[in-house]
């Protein structure tokens, strides 16, 4: 019986982890939020992003604003009128195909003369989903291994 019971918290301890894998909700520049004179793309060099991964821009309503811009928008820290413009102070911005990503700051010149904007890949969920797999697969192997243990265990 309480080899049942601790092979049942086993198994449920391993599928939290193996869901907790998946999407990510990333805020950006963290503690800084999105703010003026912060180096986003440092922010950013090391962290992998994933089809279903969130970004969230934490700033003060009314002081900034988030606008997705293209690749030449972002060189140029300019927008255009077909370009969704974010205002709510807490935005976020679900990641739902992979390529490039482009964020900049609208107000004013936070873009230009403040540095307010970010560049990110954003992979596939399959590339993903490797990755989560290979956990699962080895976890899967041993408590298959563990059950046929204790079946042997209680046969003896």
């Amino acid at each position: 019986m309480a080899a049942a019971r601790s092979t049942i918290v086993f198994i449920s301890t391993i599928f939290l982890l193996a869901t907790s894998i998946s999407a990510k909700e990333y805020v950006v520049g963290d503690g800084s939020g999105w703010t003026l004179d912060f180096d986003y793309q440092a922010w950013a060099k090391d962290k992998v992003f994933y089809v279903g991964d969130k970004l969230v821009f934490n700033y003060a309503s009314g002081t900034h604003n988030v606008v997705k811009v293209n690749g030449t928008g972002f060189q140029e820290c300019s927008t255009s009128s077909n370009n969704g413009t974010l205002t709510s102070g807490r935005d976020v911005i679900p990641l739902q195909t992979p390529g490039r990503k482009w964020y900049i700051c609208g107000v004013a010149k936070h873009c230009e003369s403040r540095n307010m904007k970010l560049v990110i890949t954003v992979l596939s969920q399959s590339m993903s989903s490797a990755v989560a797999i290979s956990p699962v697969s080895i976890t899967y192997g041993f408590v298959a291994a563990l059950f046929s243990g204790l079946m042997l265990t209680l046969l003896v």
